[in-house]
C-alpha cells in the first residue's frame, strides 16, 4: 500500500489550470520521493457549470499528465459557477473511499519535501494562515460565541473544547476558523459527504444566529471547522509546521507572492517553472510572463513591499499592487 496519501486540487479553464501547473512542477521539483497519486478534479462545463467553458487547455492537460497527475472529470451539481469554492467540497467524492487525502487549493508552491510532513489521519486540521474574515459580529450580537456555537449545536458537534483559552472571550482567534487553502483527513467520502450536507444545510436553510451574516464566500471556511471536530480534529500542531512554513506556500495570486511571501518560496517556484517544457505553457499565461520570466516580480513588485513591517492586512495590499497596475491575475 502506498504510504502517501492521495493529494486533490482542482483545475478548469483560465487561471486554475496554469497555478495547477506550478503546483505539480513545484511537487516533483521540492518533493521528488512523493510517491502518492495527485488528482486533478476538472469541473465539466454542464450542471452548476453550464454554460461556462471548463475543460483544461490541450497544452496544460499534456503537461500536467506528463507530470503525473491524473486528470478526473466531475459534474458539480450544488454549487458550481455561483460558488466555485464548493468545488473542492463536490470533487472529495473522486477519491478512494477510505484513502487517506489531502486537500491543497491550487495557489499552492510546494516549497518542500511534502513527504516530511507528520499527517496524523485519525486527527484531521486544516490551515491556521487566515485573518478574521467570518463570522462578523451584528453590533447587538450575537457574538463570536454565538454565532459559532449554533452551528455547532445544529449539527450535533462538541464545541466547548474547540476554544482556544489563551485567547480572551470574544476575540476572533478564540474560536476555531481554518483557511480552507489545505486540510486533511482519512476518508474522504465521509468528509465529504459531511462537508456538502452541512454547508448545504447552511446555505439552503441559516437559522436565527446566522442572520445578519454574509455567508458568500465563506461558507466552505464557515463549515470545515464544525466538520474537522465532528472527526476528532482541530487545530494544526507543530507536525504539522511544514504546511503553510518550508514546505508548502498558499500564495493566493502570483502578485500576492512577490509582494507578501519568502524569498524561499519565490525561489522553489522560479526554479520549478523554468524547464523549457513548463516555460513553453506558462508564458501563455500573462502573470506567469511578465512576473516570472520577465523578472517584474522581483524587480518592480516585491521592492514596494520590500520595508512592510507587521501584519498589513491582504485587502490593503491588494489595493497597493492594483493602483500600480500589477494586479496580475
Amino acid at each position: 500500500m502506498n504510504k502517501h496519501p492521495n493529494l486533490l486540487i482542482v483545475a478548469q479553464s483560465g487561471r486554475l489550470e496554469y497555478e495547477a501547473v506550478i503546483f505539480m512542477a513545484s511537487l516533483r521539483a521540492q518533493s521528488p520521493d512523493w510517491t502518492g497519486k495527485v488528482i486533478i478534479a476538472e469541473p465539466q462545463p454542464e450542471g452548476a457549470w453550464s454554460g461556462h467553458e471548463t475543460r483544461i487547455s490541450d497544452p496544460c492537460r499534456e503537461l500536467l499528465t506528463e507530470m503525473g497527475a491524473q486528470i478526473t472529470p466531475f459534474v458539480a451539481h450544488h454549487f458550481g459557477a455561483a460558488y466555485p469554492q464548493g468545488n473542492k467540497i463536490e470533487a472529495l467524492a473522486l477519491l478512494p473511499t477510505n484513502e487517506p487525502f489531502v486537500f491543497f487549493d491550487t495557489d499552492t508552491v510546494i516549497t518542500g519535501p511534502l513527504d516530511g510532513v507528520a499527517f496524523d489521519f485519525d486527527r484531521p486540521s486544516a490551515s491556521m494562515r487566515r485573518e478574521g474574515t467570518w463570522p462578523l459580529p451584528p453590533l447587538y450580537g450575537p457574538g463570536y460565541a454565538g454565532i459559532w456555537k449554533s452551528i455547532y449545536d445544529r449539527f450535533g458537534v462538541p464545541f466547548d473544547d474547540t476554544l482556544d483559552a489563551a485567547q480572551p472571550d470574544e476575540h476572533w482567534e478564540r474560536y476555531l476558523y481554518f483557511n480552507a487553502g489545505w486540510f486533511f483527513g482519512a476518508d474522504p467520502a465521509e468528509f465529504g459527504r459531511r462537508f456538502l450536507d452541512w454547508a448545504r444545510a447552511l446555505r439552503d436553510d441559516p437559522h436565527d444566529e446566522l442572520a445578519c451574516q454574509v455567508m458568500e464566500p465563506w461558507l466552505d471556511q464557515a463549515v470545515l471547522p464544525v466538520v474537522v471536530r465532528s472527526f476528532g480534529g482541530g487545530r494544526p500542531g507543530p507536525e504539522l509546521a511544514g504546511l503553510d512554513g518550508d514546505v508548502t506556500c498558499h500564495y493566493r495570486k502570483l502578485p500576492l507572492l512577490y509582494a507578501l511571501q519568502s524569498d524561499h518560496a519565490i525561489t522553489a517556484l522560479e526554479a520549478a517553472v523554468a524547464p523549457n517544457k513548463i516555460k513553453r505553457v506558462l508564458r501563455d499565461w500573462e502573470p506567469a510572463r511578465k512576473l516570472v520570466y520577465q523578472e517584474k516580480g522581483r524587480d518592480k513588485v516585491r521592492p514596494v513591499f520590500a520595508d512592510r513591517t507587521g501584519r498589513t492586512p491582504e485587502r490593503m495590499i491588494r489595493n497597493q499592487l492594483k493602483a500600480k497596475g500589477w494586479w496580475l491575475v
